[in-house]
């Protein structure tokens, strides 16, 4: 995904978009997820899982803030 994409997120994403995000398998995430050993808190509401934007943003370094800060600068 690109810094774009990940910015226009909503505020939950489901396991499928964060593993997207994180260039992880389906597989691979949705097994992690069921361990508690994905990268980010998980949280299962009832049978789906949501991955909290903010803490995909913190772990990929991008800071959102920064970004509403330099599109203020040029408007």
């Amino acid at each position: 995904m690109t810094r774009e994409e990940l910015l226009a997120l909503p505020v939950a994403v489901d396991l499928d978009t964060a593993n997207k995000a994180l260039t992880i398998g389906r597989s691979t995430g949705y097994a992690l997820a069921k361990r508690n050993a994905y990268p980010v808190t998980v949280l299962k509401l009832g049978n789906a899982y949501r991955v909290v934007t903010a803490e995909l943003h913190r772990l990929l370094g991008i800071d959102p803030s920064e970004v509403a800060a330099s599109s203020e600068l040029c408007a």
